[in-house]
């Protein structure tokens, strides 16, 4: 039998030789002053982190274990279902199994942790961050620490991380952080957007598309996406993630303004409750959602989010 995951490439390969490949800008930083030079440092590009290339992977026990991450990580249903609660994988927005730059990959996850974490008020680990992804992007339950799920994921990033500095920030880690709109992210024209550029692959209902039992392209709202605590339920995060990655094939073609709306429309959408839901959305939002960037409370086409999320 085929292997999953090489299916599952084999799907994303295909859409992607059909539509222009995307070019990504590799970021610059500032040279090393010369020694005894009183001459201002000269700029030069600072060449983007690489993981190790897949065929590198050890086969040893350690290897199994970052294979099984790699899985876990590309087949979540399949390989983690009692933690799932939803049809997303963990590549659903962590791109190429975890690998590409501005799609918050793990290769830039794993160093920056362990790290303090407003959203529970406490330094995590890097096993507690996974148990929240769990949480909210799966709509599921935490493993506990411990669990072979958790420690293949850790096996697996620490393996993607090979070489890369710990605690610094380098270029590609989480997604980019977009300037504000030059105007008020609007429903009406993010719809227009979706229609246009997202509903292909996302369906017009926004609950994407599946083969052979396997989600290709990831509902968006509903009962199968993400739940309102997810950070793509931010809709900074979101956009930041379309800008740089979607269309999938034609990263970078929409212009801020169009991430900003559609970013808005989609996260303008009823969805799976917050796990930590206080008894009322409006002590919910107030608690968790006092943002901007959180449309958990308002009030969309007659209809107050996260009042009919279920949990």
């Amino acid at each position: 039998m085929i292997d999953r995951i090489w299916l599952y490439r084999g799907v994303l390969a295909g859409v992607l030789s059909a539509v222009a490949g995307a070019c990504l800008a590799a970021s610059g930083d500032m040279a090393a002053l010369p020694a005894f030079s009183a001459q201002a440092p000269a700029s030069s590009p600072v060449t983007p982190f690489a993981p190790p290339a897949e065929s590198s992977m050890p086969t040893d026990g350690f290897g199994k274990s970052a294979k099984l991450g790699e899985q876990i990580f590309t087949h979540t249903q399949t390989f983690a279902g009692k933690y799932v609660g939803n049809t997303l994988n963990c590549a659903s927005c962590h791109l190429d199994a975890g690998r590409k730059a501005d799609s918050s990959p793990l290769w830039g996850a794993y160093p920056l942790y362990p790290a303090y974490r407003s959203k529970n008020g406490h330094v995590n680990s890097f096993a507690e961050r996974l148990q929240g992804c769990f949480m909210y992007s799966m709509n599921g339950k935490a493993p506990p620490l411990g669990d072979p799920v958790l420690v293949a994921l850790e096996s697996y990033a620490y393996w993607l991380a090979k070489g890369a500095p710990i605690g610094e920030k380098l270029p590609g880690q989480g997604y980019p952080k977009l300037p504000a709109p030059a105007q008020k992210a609007d429903y009406a024209r993010g719809s227009a957007v979706y229609a246009q550029h997202c509903a292909l692959c996302h369906g017009a209902d926004g609950q994407g598309q599946s083969s052979g039992g396997q989600t290709v392209f990831p509902p968006l709202w509903g009962a199968q996406s993400f739940n309102w605590g997810a950070g793509m339920g931010d809709i900074q995060n979101a956009a930041g993630f379309i800008k740089a990655n979607m269309p999938l094939g034609l990263a970078g073609t929409l212009t801020d303004q169009q991430a900003w709306d559609v970013a808005t429309f989609m996260d303008s959408h009823e969805r799976p409750q917050d796990p930590r839901f206080l008894g009322s959305v409006e002590a919910t939002r107030a608690k968790f959602h006092d943002s901007p960037h959180s449309m958990y409370g308002q009030t969309v086409n007659g209809q107050v989010l996260g009042a009919s999320g279920s949990r």
